[in-house]
Parts: C-alpha cells; sequence; structure tokens
C-alpha cells in the first residue's frame, strides 16, 4: 500500500512524542478532512488514498504495542514481529544458528535481512519459515449519523476502497441507542493478512450529528420549549415533539421561567432495555413589541399592585 512507504507520524501529522490524546484529536480532524464521502467527483479516488492510509498508520501508532515495534523497526515492524515469533518456535536461535539480535530502523533494510533469513539461507539449511500467516491490521473510520438514527437504529452500505483501491459496498448496522463515540465491528473487513492470514476487522468510530431541536445528554433528551407570560402564569396545554413523536404536555399555572418537565420514556434506547428520558425546559418569551390590543393591557396590569421582584436581590447585595 501507498502508505507503507510514508512515515505513519507524517500521515498524522504530528510529532513522535505525540500521546495518545492529541494524536486522536489528529487523526479525526484529519479523517473528516479526507473522508472520500465529502469529495465527490474527480478527487474521491485520492481522498480514498489518502483515507486508507491515514486509518493505516493510526490503527498501528494508537497501540501502545505496535507503536513500540513501529519505533523501533519503521515500516518492516510486522516483518521483525514475524522473525521473533519463528526465532523464538526455533529455540531462539537464527534458522542459521546464529545469536539472536536486534534490527533497529537505523541499520540495515530489515526486509533484506527477513529474506536471506527466510526465504535464503534459512531453507537451503532445512529450516523452511517460508507461509508464515499474520493477521491483518484493523482499520477505522469515521461514521456519521443522525440523531435520529441513533434513536431507531438502521443499516447503512458505505463504499470504501480496498487495499487496490477499488470501492468494496460494505454493509453496518447501527443498533437504536448506540453512543457518540461508541466503535462498531465489522469482522473481516480490515487490511487483508499475509501468507494466508485471515484480514483484520473494520471498526466504524461513531460521531453522532448535532441536532436543532434534539439535544444529548448521556441517554437522555433535553428540548427547549417556548411558552408566552399568560401561558405560564394561566397554565395549558402544548404539543411538544419527541423523537417518537409529538405528545400533549399540561403546563401547570404559575410555571416559572427555565422549570423542568420530564417526559418518562421518550429519551434514547438502552442498551439493556426500556428508554431515557425526555426533559422539557420552559422558555418564557416575551413579545419584541406589543400589538396595539395588548398595548393597554400591560399598561393596566402595570398598574395593579404587585411585590417588588427585586427585594431579594437588593437585600441580599448588602450582606457581607
Amino acid at each position: 500500500m501507498p502508505s507503507a512507504q510514508r512515515d505513519y507520524y507524517d500521515i498524522l501529522g504530528v510529532k513522535k512524542t505525540v500521546d495518545s490524546k492529541e494524536l486522536k484529536k489528529a487523526y479525526r480532524r484529519l479523517a473528516r478532512q479526507y473522508h472520500p464521502d465529502l469529495h465527490p467527483g474527480e478527487k474521491k479516488p485520492e481522498m480514498e488514498k489518502k483515507f486508507q492510509e491515514l486509518n493505516e498508520a493510526y490503527e498501528v501508532l494508537a497501540d501502545e504495542e505496535t507503536r513500540k515495534k513501529y519505533d523501533q523497526y519503521g515500516k518492516n515492524w510486522k516483518e521483525a514481529e514475524a522473525y521473533e515469533r519463528a526465532r523464538q518456535q526455533a529455540g531462539g536461535a537464527y534458522p542459521g544458528g546464529g545469536p539472536s539480535a536486534g534490527y533497529t530502523q537505523g541499520g540495515a533494510d530489515f526486509s533484506d535481512i527477513f529474506e536471506d533469513l527466510f526465504g535464503g539461507r534459512g531453507q537451503r539449511e532445512g529450516a523452511s519459515f517460508r507461509g508464515f500467516a499474520m493477521a491483518g491490521a484493523d482499520l477505522e473510520a469515521s461514521l456519521p449519523v443522525s440523531l435520529r438514527e441513533a434513536f431507531t437504529g438502521t443499516r447503512r452500505i458505505l463504499n470504501l476502497p480496498d487495499a487496490t483501491g477499488t470501492p468494496r459496498p460494505i454493509e453496518i448496522r447501527i443498533p437504536a441507542g448506540v453512543r457518540d463515540g461508541e466503535r462498531l465491528r465489522v469482522k473481516g473487513k480490515g487490511a487483508p493478512g499475509r501468507g494466508g492470514g485471515p484480514p483484520g476487522d473494520l471498526f466504524f468510530l461513531v460521531q453522532i450529528a448535532p441536532h436543532p431541536v434534539f439535544h444529548r445528554k448521556d441517554g437522555d433528551i433535553v428540548v427547549t420549549l417556548p411558552l408566552w407570560p399568560w401561558e405560564a402564569v394561566l397554565g395549558t396545554e402544548v404539543q411538544v415533539p419527541t423523537l417518537s413523536g409529538t405528545v400533549r404536555l399540561k403546563i401547570p399555572p404559575g410555571s416559572q421561567p427555565q422549570q423542568r418537565m420530564r417526559l418518562k420514556g421518550k429519551g434514547l434506547p438502552k442498551r439493556t432495555g426500556g428508554h431515557g428520558d425526555q426533559f422539557v425546559v420552559l422558555d418564557i418569551v416575551l413579545p419584541k413589541s406589543p400589538s396595539p390590543d395588548e398595548q393597554p393591557l400591560y399598561e393596566q396590569l402595570a398598574k395593579l399592585d404587585h411585590p417588588d421582584p427585586r427585594s431579594s436581590l437588593l437585600r441580599e447585595a448588602t450582606h457581607e
């Protein structure tokens, strides 16, 4: 693959000292930038290749163990791993009988050494190490999901490039109640294995898009409900949207701004069964400009005796 010849740190635009948090942040930023679905037309094949090598780089560096091996052996870390495993199976010695030693990225090209040990001398001396089965790497891609899809669950067909750059259809099942940041696994759809080894898995990182009305809070949903002052004072019954349809909500007389009302079981589905709740936050809306009919009513209301709503504010402001 093209990314095998490029340094993984350069692909992700980070230094070798980067921590896991900053590494993930860099990956997510670039994944959004290069995602093929966001680049239709002539640029899509180029974006598919960039996206593929980006996933490969992150998959290796995000895992502590594989990152150590990559830092030591560079692009040949998988061959190094296979060699070490073969050496251990052979009793801790080289195929040719010499002492074991580590190979670093700064020394001789490990691919030449590997070929000499496993493809040449080892075979001549009767120790055949060809055909090691190595599993393919797991890959990860971001998966934008709408809030309604997270509520109902759905199936989606995505076209992703394979090792040759050819798009392949992948079916992904998005379960009801999926959470933002959750990883969904498609078994056997990752990078191909080597030497007859099984392919890796494909992981999708769920990114739930914000909604203009429904706001997530864990498994609950929060909706802001506008009310006129007289509706809050006198009480009323209004329609309220939920993810499962519109319901009627009784507003009690004397309701206050920012008061929260609960709609049980109208939140997101839970994996253990049932649903979260929906909370309705009351927002008292004042008319910007009273109509000619409303103006005298407000003036009449202002002439009535009312307790000073600022009395406690002024009183408490004098406390030390």
